[in-house]
């Protein structure tokens, strides 16, 4: 019982189609056909405007109408709500933009060019102004409210009952 040493040559032997083949399964993943809907509202802005149909009609349980009824008139609700909805915004949703991006526009514009310059030279001379108001009251004002202050310290209160 020795150590026996032996080379053991193993090939396999494969056709060039399976060799080019790729290793991933046969049902590969493909791009699915419909694409998520973007979320056109990511802040949350209209939350209040999720209205649904048992968010304006309810009955109570002492009084029911027939479920028919109520299946037609949830269908009748969603289907209007969403036509005029259509409707609506085909009509007035480019020309509101256009005014409202001019709206924004003119007031980017007067907050960039107008407002924000004269607040900040309002800042920077608020220093002196304050220098010269602080003087002036100590002229004027302070020597005015002490003397009218002693004055009015003698005065006396008294409640009298009827």
């Amino acid at each position: 019982m020795g150590l026996e040493r032996e080379n053991y040559e193993t090939s396999i032997i494969m056709d060039e189609d399976e060799f080019n083949r790729s290793i991933e399964p046969i049902l590969s993943k493909k791009d699915y056909v419909y694409a998520a809907i973007p979320d056109r509202d990511p802040n949350d802005i209209n939350a209040h405007l999720k209205v649904g149909f048992d968010d304006v009609i309810a009955e109570p349980s002492s009084s029911h109408s027939f479920d028919r009824v109520w299946i037609g008139s949830h269908a009748v609700f969603e289907l209007f709500k969403y036509v005029f909805y259509r409707i609506l915004t085909t009509i007035l949703a480019v020309p509101m933009a256009f005014i409202i991006g001019i709206v924004f526009g003119v007031f980017s514009c007067i907050h960039i060019w107008v407002l924000m310059p004269v607040v900040r030279s309002c800042l920077m001379a608020l220093p002196s102004v304050q220098v010269v108001w602080s003087s002036l009251t100590d002229i004027f004002v302070t020597p005015l409210f002490h003397s009218m202050g002693r004055c009015l310290s003698s005065v006396h209160v008294k409640a009298m009952d009827n």
